[in-house]
């Protein structure tokens, strides 16, 4: 298990990227040609047949749904007939080119659009020709194969004025629908979105616990059991708390009454207590010198024990507590003096064995 992390920690250490993500798409700006051939169905105003022809485009994709485009085309269709010249037999042939305006609803593989355009054509018959305006509208689609290759194909509607040419007696003015089929070549490289890295840093080394002591009472915390001891405390093996002296807290003279000090001692002994509750009973010892009389001693002792109890609970420590006086028959300094006698009056927290 620990030769399975120490390699996953070091492959994470040496990775510096992994490509996860790309970046919004950058728009297609580039120039392009469009070679086309053309189907041309003549209106009902020519008298015409139908047919052919074909052109060359040249344009420029100018964001995520405009193209610009200019276009060169030559058609030819039979049946032109005059009847003021008698001309019976003989061809239209258009040649012209306009300006277009090219929306897609969206780039993709397929990709829609619809077509506006404007222009102008000379028209030749046989014995004549002239020149006109044109406008077309139309849906058209692309296909992308490639990314320099994509299909083409649309289809027009086409106004014709020829500004009284009098090509064909009785109109001046033409309908035709024409179907494009071809293709659009761009030029240069298809922008694509940068590659969005994602770094990997490793994770940092976990402290060693074995070198911490989060609560100073002596025991690492890897084998700290009871993290959080009140400063003081004399602990066991495993950090948990056996006994601690309440130093400073002390009482009015003659009484059970807590001073004020006393008191902040006991707020900071509440806080650790509530906040590191233990299963083991505690024994609240008060402890006496020797002056005065013997009985005495053990009342005052059990009941200043007592007051500390009832203070304690009152901050809202809830571990199993109670009070035990033991007067002067547990000294810890020489009553003889009067340093020794301080020492001796004491409270002590004892934690018992369950």
């Amino acid at each position: 298990m620990c030769k399975k992390k120490l390699l996953t920690s070091a492959l994470l250490a040496g990775m510096v990227a992994l490509p996860t993500a790309e970046a919004e798409e950058p728009q297609d700006n580039r120039w392009y040609v469009a070679p086309f051939g053309t189907f041309i169905k003549s209106g009902g105003d020519r008298g015409a047949k139908d047919g052919w022809g074909g052109g060359m485009g040249f344009g420029k994709m100018l964001n995520d749904h405009f193209n610009v485009e200019l276009r060169g085309f030559y058609q030819g269709f039979s049946g032109y007939n005059n009847a003021e010249t008698g001309q019976t037999k003989g061809r239209w042939d258009l040649t012209g080119g306009s300006a277009d305006l090219q929306y897609y609803f969206f780039r993709d593989t397929f990709s829609p659009y619809i077509v506006a355009g404007i222009g102008g054509m000379n028209t030749s018959v046989p014995g004549d020709s002239g020149a006109s305006i044109t406008g077309e509208g139309g849906v058209g689609f692309t296909y992308e194969l490639h990314d320099n290759f994509l299909l083409r194909s649309d289809v027009r509607y086409r106004y014709n004025n020829n500004f009284n040419a009098n090509l064909r007696p009785g109109t001046e003015e033409y309908h035709d629908m024409t179907v494009n089929v071809g293709f659009v070549i761009p030029f240069g490289e298809k922008p694509r979105a940068a590659v969005m890295p994602v770094k990997f840093e490793p994770e940092p080394a976990a402290p060693d616990c074995s070198t911490m002591d989060s609560d100073g009472d002596g025991v690492n915390d890897c084998m700290d059991k009871c993290p959080g001891t009140i400063s003081g405390s004399k602990v066991d093996a495993q950090g948990c708390p056996v006994s601690i002296e309440l130093r400073g807290v002390n009482f009015k003279f003659d009484s059970a009454e807590l001073t004020d000090q006393a008191k902040m001692i006991l707020d900071g002994v509440a806080e650790k207590l509530i906040a590191y509750p233990q299963e083991k009973e505690i024994e609240v010892q008060g402890h006496t010198s020797s002056e005065g009389g013997y009985n005495y001693n053990m009342r005052l002792s059990e009941r200043r024990s007592q007051s500390v109890v009832d203070y304690l609970k009152t901050k809202g420590v809830t571990d199993s507590m109670h009070a035990k006086g033991y007067g002067p028959n547990q000294p810890v300094a020489d009553n003889r003096t009067e340093a020794g006698r301080v020492q001796n009056r004491r409270v002590e927290l004892i934690w018992m064995e369950n």
